[in-house]
């Protein structure tokens, strides 16, 4: 599931600009999500830590890259990669920006996760390209571009009862990428990831992140700010091979003195193997700044090793 932030990892054509007025009620659900989310992976924690013995791995299976896979969301997966295996994931997206002129292309949106043992995993995000097409009063248009930073982490699983599954992970931001995509320094995230499964077929999925990140160098400066970064993923597997999702995520600052965004996502994953997923995506905003863009389309896939 899934910047320069810890959940936008995908997102990085974000530019920092005054959030929307009209969401008054955005701190109001900031606090809501914050409490129910915090409520959550504490019980989830006390249930995970006692696994039941006998229980099915839900991170198992013939269609467990499904739920494995991180992308195309912006939450992760609470599921981390087997000791031995690597998932190799990648797609591309197109960004219509707030202004509505013009549009902008990332790619290849490259996350590489490596098994290791005792339910841990490293992760690697290796520079994204962002290519961003302007239009010129005149006529025609400009193109300018540059590589997102590159990230490096290590995610645990903690354990897994009969509904529940919780991880954390760590992130690094290293002071890498263009001067006006990357990042100026060292940024850092740690996120709390929980799985709930309603019944076989609709699972929920809760993340929650808190950051300290820096801008690129020519955006204010790469100036740092802090942020708490709330999402919520619902899937519905409608067949063996088919599987449905739907994500809402914020960040209570999208950028150094800017308020909070919130932006929303859907889409659909197929199991084209048992190792290969296909998947396909479209996004828009709901309030703030979070990407600086107002919707955008995207597909890619995952191959497991």
């Amino acid at each position: 599931m899934s910047s320069l932030s810890s959940f936008s990892r995908r997102r990085e054509s974000r530019k920092s600009k005054s959030p929307d007025a009209h969401f008054r009620g955005g701190d109001e659900l900031f606090r809501a999500a914050f409490t129910v989310i915090l409520f959550l992976l504490c019980a989830a924690y006390f249930q995970a830590a006692v696994a039941q013995s006998g229980t099915p791995d839900p991170c198992a299976g013939p269609d467990a890259l499904l739920s494995a896979i991180d992308r195309p969301t912006v939450g992760d997966s609470p599921c981390v990669v087997k000791a031995g295996q690597a998932l190799s994931e990648a797609g591309v997206a197109r960004y219509v920006p707030d202004s509505g002129g013009g549009h902008s292309l990332s790619y290849p949106q490259l996350e590489l996760r490596f098994g290791l043992p005792d339910n841990n995993e490293l992760v690697l995000l290796p520079p994204n390209v962002n290519r961003v097409m302007t239009p010129l009063p005149g006529g025609g248009g400009q193109t300018s571009s540059g590589g997102s930073a590159s990230i490096i982490g290590l995610k645990h699983q903690f354990g897994y009862h009969a509904r529940w599954l919780w991880a954390g992970e760590t992130l690094v931001t290293l002071p890498s990428g263009s001067p006006d995509f990357g990042s100026a320094a060292t940024g850092y995230a740690v996120n709390g990831i929980v799985g709930y499964n309603l019944t076989p077929d609709f699972a929920l999925t809760l993340m929650f992140g808190v950051t300290h990140l820096a801008e690129p160098a020519n955006l204010q400066a790469g100036a740092y700010y802090w942020s708490l970064n709330p999402d919520l993923v619902a899937t519905w597997q409608i067949a063996e091979r088919w599987q449905l999702y739907a994500e809402v995520y914020g960040q209570r600052h999208t950028g150094p003195g800017q308020g909070s965004g919130y932006n929303a996502d859907g889409g659909i994953q197929y199991l084209f193997a048992q190792d290969v997923e296909l998947d396909a995506e479209i996004g828009r905003r709901l309030s703030g700044n979070l990407g600086g863009w107002s919707h955008y389309i995207g597909a890619g896939f995952g191959l497991l090793f």
